[in-house]
C-alpha cells in the first residue's frame, strides 16, 4: 500500500423526507441546514410524489416543479416491497405521533439503509427505531 495515500470516511447514508425538502424549496426555517447535504441524498419515490403535489398545490407549473425537485441532486429510490412491509409495520410505533404514510415509508427507506433521516417533524426524534434522526428545526 503506498504510504501517501490516506483513507477518508465517506459520509453515512442520508434520507430526506418532504417537509425537509420543501424548507430547502421554500427557504424554510431549517432548510440551510440540509441544502449542502441533498446532493447524493436519498428520496422515496413516495416522498418525491409529495413534494412534487405541494408544488403544484402552490401554483407551480407542473414541468417547472417537477424539474426543481430533480436539479437537487438527490437519488430517487424506489418503493420496493421491503420498504412496504417496514412502512406498514412502524403503524405500532408510529400511530401514537399521528404519522402519515409518506413518513413511515421515508423512515422505511432509512431503516432498509441504515441511514440518518433529516426532517422538520420534531416528534420524530421520540422514535425509537435504531437510525439517527435529525429534526432541523
Amino acid at each position: 500500500m503506498d504510504a501517501g495515500l490516506r483513507w477518508i470516511k465517506l459520509p453515512d447514508a442520508v434520507v430526506f423526507d418532504s417537509s425537509a425538502v420543501l424548507a430547502v424549496i421554500f427557504n424554510e426555517p431549517g432548510g440551510e441546514a440540509v441544502v449542502d447535504l441533498l446532493q447524493g441524498g436519498l428520496l422515496s419515490t413516495v416522498n418525491l410524489t409529495e413534494i412534487h403535489t405541494k408544488l403544484l398545490l402552490d401554483g407551480r407549473a407542473a414541468g417547472t416543479a417537477w424539474n426543481r425537485v430533480l436539479s437537487m441532486g438527490l437519488e430517487v429510490c424506489f418503493f420496493d416491497d421491503e420498504q412496504a412491509r417496514i412502512a406498514a409495520e412502524l403503524i405500532w410505533k408510529t400511530r401514537p405521533f399521528g404519522l402519515s404514510l409518506g413518513d413511515r415509508v421515508c423512515l422505511a427507506l432509512a431503516i432498509e439503509r441504515k441511514a440518518t433521516v433529516y426532517t422538520t417533524d420534531r416528534v420524530w426524534k421520540k422514535l425509537d427505531l435504531g437510525i439517527e434522526i435529525v429534526a432541523i428545526r
